[in-house]
Parts: structure tokens; sequence; C-alpha cells
């Protein structure tokens, strides 16, 4: 197995309501899920081969809970990576060079049945954690925006986070609202719905924590 790290900053939404049930061992609260993913790589390696200043993202979709599997999933990979780069990050994406079930990109992988062939575009991906704030653009496949949630009663912004010790994603993240819309190869679109905002520290083990 050769050992990868990645370290960086991530946006994710689901169609879940804010907090996503899925996040504490429950059910999606549409019967469904179908989310999509943006990952900056601050600082990254897979054996010798530097993954550092990338970005990736992917959209998933399945037609019951997640642990049901028969998911859908689409990747796509920063067209600025090398081949070594490109084939790096796709191994780690799809659960390979991972101890069992140690990883988020392990978990989905193993619950995904129909692999769409990977994309190697342009991968527009701006995210603030702490500020609940994230922007991605892939030109003709994916938009996906995200913002703090906002009081309805009088427009402040409310912050809350969710604390995993044990998560295989992260251990802290924090709670937003997100919309995306994706046109190829798979349709989504929701809107207003959960956002997560998180620092991400993987490796082939799972969770680097303290």
């Amino acid at each position: 197995m050769v050992y990868w790290m990645l370290k960086g900053r991530e946006f994710a939404n689901c169609n879940c309501e804010y907090g996503c049930n899925c996040q504490f061992g429950g059910l999606p609260d549409k019967g469904h899920c179908q989310a999509a993913f943006g990952f900056a790589i601050d600082e990254g390696r897979h054996g010798s081969t530097d993954l550092s200043g990338l970005n990736i993202a992917a959209v998933f979709r399945w037609p019951g809970p997640i642990h049901e599997g028969q998911g859908e999933c689409a990747a796509f990979v920063d067209e600025r990576a090398t081949e070594a780069q490109r084939n790096a990050l796709l191994t780690i994406m799809t659960g390979g060079d991972t101890a069992p079930m140690a990883t988020v990109f392990a978990v989905f992988a193993s619950t995904i049945a129909t692999m769409h062939e990977p994309s190697f575009v342009p991968v527009d991906f701006e995210v603030d954690v702490e500020g609940r704030k994230g922007r991605l653009r892939i030109p003709g496949h994916l938009e996906m925006d995200g913002e703090p949630i906002r009081s309805p009663v009088d427009g402040s912004e409310i912050r809350a986070q969710i604390h995993l010790p044990d998560g295989f994603e992260y251990e802290v993240a924090e709670v937003g609202s997100g919309a995306s819309r994706s046109i190829a190869p798979m349709r989504l679109d929701h809107a207003a719905s959960y956002g997560q905002f998180a620092y991400l520290h993987l490796d082939s083990h799972g969770v680097v924590r303290g």
C-alpha cells in the first residue's frame, strides 16, 4: 500500500436539511441522497508524488440511504494535474491505498455501483471554512455555492458546528447553507440545504487527529 496524505479545506452540499441526519448515523430526511463535494488540497502527496495546490470535486447520488449502496458518482480532477498526479488522486478518491473503510473516500467508494469516467477539467474552487462560504465552478458540469445559515427573524448569521471525534471525514465541521446544480454526466439540483465546511487531514489510515 502506497502511503498518502491530504490536508486541505472542504465544502460539501447535500439535499438534506441543515444538520444532515447522516452525520449522526441516521437516515436521509428525503429518503435518498444527492450531494456535491469540493476539496482544495493545501498539502498532499501519494508516495513521492506531490499533490499540493490541486483541487478535486465529485457529485454523488444514491436512491436510498448511502449504506444501502447502488450509488452513482462522477469525479472531477484539476486539469493542472500531471498524469502521475491524476492517477494518484483517482486512486485515493476511489478508496485505493487505504485501510478498509478508514476514510470518507473508501466508505463512499464501497457504495458506488455506477462510476462515470473521470473528467480532467478546470476546477475553480474557493472556500472559507470559518466564514462558511464556498464557490465551486466546473464549466459544463457543476456549480456549487455556500453561505452562512441566516436567522429567519432578523437575517443574522447563525453558527453551528458538528464535532465527530471518531469520524472518518473530519473532526469538526462548520454547518452552513448550500446550493448545487450538476448538468453532466449526472443531474442534481437543490438549494438552501445542508452545507458542510471543514478542514480535512486524511491519510492512508484515516483521519489524522490532534
